[in-house]
């Protein structure tokens, strides 16, 4: 019997199990949600997983060579398909075994499998993940904007209402984001998914018909293969470039077939993977040795390149929501008794802007989240709730598989993250 569903021998006629005070599924207890059709599903699946990351991928080619950054890539996703499909076939053993429940989330799973303990590893790891995936968007939308409209004046530090431009084009996006992030559910965000998915797409498929261009002719010199010191490096942005174990089961919870939820993720999976590694490894043809961390600042300031960035930052302006909404789950949850409160989203909306002011070098930052909880969360922790949920049930090659997965992923994440921290404190020292 898993730790989180204790039974109480007294009432043995009840297998209906219900998960007490803060512990109730915040997405369970609505009886009457609106699910997500497979189109949905896909775009939310989609929305997910290409962020800002993407927009590092060609500078972490160019460190790692375009053949093993593409192998990175291909490996991570593959990897990352099999751990989300662990949470996955978790739930649904343990909701098999207990009637009435429903694990809606990464934190109702760790739960179940790991009693209290769990949940608050879990939840504050998702916390943290999301929270720094939605600071990457806007670490990005603010610096492309500073980029195309203040970077070509003559002022060296040019001010705007004595504020640096920076900082107001961050809190310029507050009032909106206090609006997108009120919407409660993710299919009542799925229109802005679809919408922000065809014009992420368009601006993607932009980039790489101009890096094609570039490439045909600047003809520079490419690398293969790095060395072995930035294969650590490479994994770090890739693993955070695929990172979605949260949405992962809340996503599977509001599917409407949900038999088809393992197919839909997996052609997501299959798509992203292929534009990811076109995306970068385009960008660093185009531009070899002298590609930026963030590969739109390559192009300049033409008005082609303009209306690329600006989509891009249109794309993760709309998808913030999508990431934040784990967080959410979370705090309302442990604060608000499972239910919908304005006041608690703005209050976690506003401490978005201030930790994007203070964030290092954009691509060191996806590194070092992707070595750290983005490791744990997605691979260690679902290989261990499955080894739990199926420990009477799986054979030796499982239980290797298993703990390979933990073992492994526990001494990448403890290299990856010191690799990482060094790396930022010499660039500051």
């Amino acid at each position: 019997m898993t730790m989180g569903f204790m039974t109480n021998e007294a009432s043995s006629s009840s297998h209906a199990l219900i998960i007490p005070g803060e512990d109730v599924p915040f997405l369970g207890q609505k009886k009457q949600q609106q699910l997500s059709s497979p189109l949905k599903t896909f775009a939310n699946i989609f929305m997910s997983l290409v962020g800002a990351g993407v927009l590092g991928l060609p500078y972490t080619f160019k460190k790692t060579g375009w053949v093993m950054g593409s192998l990175l890539i291909i490996s991570v996703a593959t990897l990352a398909y099999y751990c989300m499909m662990l949470l996955v076939y978790s739930k649904r053993k343990l909701e098999s075994q207990f009637e009435a429940v429903r694990i809606s989330s990464f934190g109702d799973l760790g739960f179940a499998v790991c009693g209290p303990v769990g949940r608050i590893v879990v939840d504050a790891m998702i916390v943290l993940s999301q929270a720094c995936f939605s600071v990457g968007y806007m670490i990005f939308i603010a610096n492309t904007l500073v980029y195309l409209f203040n970077s070509s004046g003559a002022q060296t530090n040019p001010k705007i209402l004595g504020f640096s431009p920076k900082s107001m084009y961050i809190w310029g996006c507050f009032p909106f984001q206090l609006g997108l992030n009120s919407i409660p559910t993710l299919t009542l965000l799925a229109p802005l998914s679809i919408f922000a998915e065809i014009v992420d797409l368009g601006a993607l498929g932009v980039v790489m018909v101009e890096d094609v261009m570039i490439g045909i002719k600047n003809r520079p010199s490419l690398e293969m293969f790095g060395g072995f010191s930035v294969l650590f490096y490479g994994l770090g942005v890739a693993i955070y470039a695929f990172e979605a174990m949260g949405m992962v089961l809340p996503l599977e919870s509001e599917t409407r077939d949900k038999d088809e939820f393992g197919k839909i993720l997996g052609l997501s999976m299959a798509f992203v993977t292929f534009v990811y590694s076109a995306f970068g490894a385009l960008g660093y043809f185009a531009f070899g040795e002298e590609t930026k961390d963030i590969i739109t600042t390559n192009f300049g300031q033409g008005l082609v390149s303009s209306l690329v960035q600006i989509g891009l930052c249109i794309d993760l302006f709309l998808a913030l929501p999508l990431m934040m909404n784990p967080v959410y789950e979370v705090m309302e949850r442990r604060f608000c008794e499972g239910r919908y409160c304005l006041w608690l989203r703005w209050l976690v909306v506003l401490t978005v802007p201030f930790v994007a002011l203070t964030a290092p070098n954009f691509a060191d930052f996806t590194s070092l989240v992707g070595s750290s909880v983005c490791v744990v969360l997605g691979f260690v922790l679902p290989a261990l709730f499955h080894l739990i949920a199926f420990k009477d049930e799986l054979g030796w090659y499982s239980l290797a598989l298993d703990a390979a997965f933990i073992v492994t992923g526990t001494g990448f994440a403890v290299y990856g993250t010191s690799s990482s921290l060094i790396k930022i404190f010499s660039q500051v020292a």
